[in-house]
């Protein structure tokens, strides 16, 4: 009998370790890698290092069942998933060299019959990329192995949920590899499992939220419109929502997170001359974070102007969507460090209730910084927020729609 675990997980971020969790919760032995000792500790322990629902009891569970364990190195296992971070070099182009250097981690490990499978957003043909250095350096394993791409498509505050019950596409460099992630996926997975080649679930991933950010680009478009106009943006979208084939959904400071404001810049690096409409809205919606910046200081301008005296500000929110503790790409993160550098003796409250604390900014609690701000400004629609009391001499920048 073999005495190493059937799953190897590299990378325990925000989708890596409930995906490993999920496994784990299925009796099958899972090793999670991760570079950081710190994450590693707290997994071991039993513990997250992450903010999801559900995420908490599911990892404790499984580590004290002894399904989960976690490490700083890969071991032999059967099937090997990688989903390490893919950031971006200068000028926005994709940086692979985390999937690589994971791939190369788990090359020694390797042997007939194995399961490897990029889950981490990607360019078009790394998954083709991948296997070629694989067999670069390990030529006997050729067409002995199964390599697939399978991106997640989970929204963060109801991955544990997603995982399951969502559809997943996956693509093979061969009939066979696709077939054999397929039966893997099989095991864990109510939704639907969709077959197709590497390279299309690749596009398919980098598409899906593409399309998102054009249409968030384009109701971003409209609150700057509607902003000169003296429109109500929230009231005209809820307005043009009312005709049965119209959509629109609703604007925001900007786009952030690890996927939709990340993701285009896959599609423009490698196709900049046919992608114009997602470049575009790429620029619309980091815009719209510099746009609410200015008003914010324009704000704070005319206050003093009015009054005589430096208002006090409260910038409600940091993460990128509401409800999460995710700050990666935050609209609201750029913002609040704008409007900081533009300061002159100003007294700032910074709000994020999802966090306990931040390496820069010192926090307050949301409903002591309501109370005390001159100027309160909605940056992420956070649950908190919707309820609070504002009595009517305070000023208020609204870039979210908690007061529409």
């Amino acid at each position: 009998m073999n005495n190493y675990p059937e799953v190897v997980m590299m990378g325990l971020g925000y989708i890596g370790l409930p995906t490993a969790a999920l496994i784990a919760k299925n009796k099958v032995p899972v090793h999670g890698v991760d570079i950081n000792p710190d994450v590693v500790e707290t997994i071991n322990a039993g513990k997250i290092h992450i903010v999801e629902p559900e995420l908490d009891e599911a990892v404790e569970n499984a580590v004290k069942e002894g399904f989960l364990k976690a490490g700083t190195n890969p071991v032999e296992a059967n099937t090997y998933l990688i989903v390490v971070p893919t950031p971006f070099k200068d000028k926005n182009e994709p940086d692979i060299s985390f999937v690589k250097a994971a791939t190369e981690a788990i090359i020694p490990l390797l042997k007939k019959d194995d399961l490897y499978i990029i889950e981490s957003t990607s360019p078009i043909g790394t998954t083709e990329r991948m296997m070629n250095l694989i067999f670069e350096q390990r030529p006997e394993l050729k067409n002995k192995l199964h390599i697939a791409y399978c991106p997640e498509r989970v929204l963060p505050g109801n991955v544990m949920y997603e995982l399951v019950h969502n559809d997943r596409v996956i693509g093979g460099i061969n009939e066979a590899s696709t077939n054999k992630a397929v039966d893997f996926y099989s095991k864990y997975i109510e939704g639907e499992l969709h077959k197709t080649n590497a390279r299309t679930a690749e596009m398919c991933k980098l598409v899906e939220n593409s399309s998102r950010d054009v249409q968030i680009a384009f109701a971003n478009e409209l609150s700057l419109i509607c902003d000169k106009a003296d429109i109500n943006v929230w009231e005209l979208i809820s307005l043009a929502n009312r005709h049965p084939r119209v959509n629109i959904l609703q604007p925001g400071c900007g786009v952030g997170g690890h996927c939709i404001a990340v993701d285009p810049y896959f599609i423009v690096a490698d196709y900049p001359m046919e992608s114009k409409i997602i470049g575009t809205a790429r620029e619309i919606n980091n815009y719209k974070s510099f746009w609410c910046a200015e008003k914010v200081k324009s704000s704070k301008m005319e206050f003093q102007l009015k009054h005589g005296r430096k208002p006090r500000i409260a910038l409600m929110g940091l993460a990128f969507k509401p409800n999460i503790d995710d700050l990666r790409e935050s609209p609201a993160k750029y913002i609040v460090q704008k409007v900081l550098q533009d300061a002159n003796n100003e007294e700032y409250f910074i709000v994020e209730p999802n966090i306990t604390s931040h390496k820069v900014f010192k926090l307050t609690d949301y409903q002591i910084a309501a109370e005390e701000a001159d100027i309160i400004v909605f940056l992420v629609a956070h649950n908190e927020f919707m309820s609070l009391e504002i009595t009517d001499e305070k000023q208020i920048l609204d870039f979210c729609g908690v007061k529409k």
